[in-house]
């Protein structure tokens, strides 16, 4: 019998796909736990309707992540660090600072969690600090540290 599964069943497949079981296993276990429905015409055009509705949803979600890379290549964040004699920094500049900073001059949301920021910056000057913004696409901000 031919099955759509509704879930991700172990050692069956994933969510959405359609496989071949047994009567019994189907009609025991797979239908009565509402883990898949039977292959019928109706339930494959739909699985075709929806598979195609998740395709579009994801490109224009792509598509505004790229966007956003875009226009956030052209911006930058001034965050300010306290400094001692002969340009000694005390302290450093987290992904926490940069994404608040971000909050108060660019007026972005930006996830400190996507900041990937291999360690906090504990210099003077100028870094690009890389922002996942989707699977497929990463940002660069631009972040200029000052002494305050």
């Amino acid at each position: 019998m031919k099955v759509i599964l509704l879930e991700d069943v172990k050692t069956l497949g994933k969510k959405g796909e359609l496989v071949n079981v047994n009567d019994g296993y189907a009609r025991n276990f797979i239908l009565p736990k509402k883990l898949g429905i039977e292959a019928t015409a109706k339930n494959l055009n739909d699985l075709k309707l929806k598979k195609a509705s998740e395709e579009k949803q994801a490109r224009e979600l792509l598509a505004q992540a790229q966007a956003f890379a875009e226009d956030l290549k052209e911006k930058f964040v001034t965050v300010s660090i306290k400094t001692g004699e002969g340009g000694k920094t005390f302290g450093s500049v987290s992904t926490k600072e940069i994404a608040a900073a971000a909050k108060d001059q660019l007026g972005l949301e930006i996830d400190k969690k996507k900041l990937q920021l291999a360690e906090p910056i504990r210099t003077l000057g100028t870094t690009i600090v890389p922002y996942k913004v989707h699977p497929k696409v990463v940002a660069q901000l631009t972040v200029k540290v000052k002494e305050s």
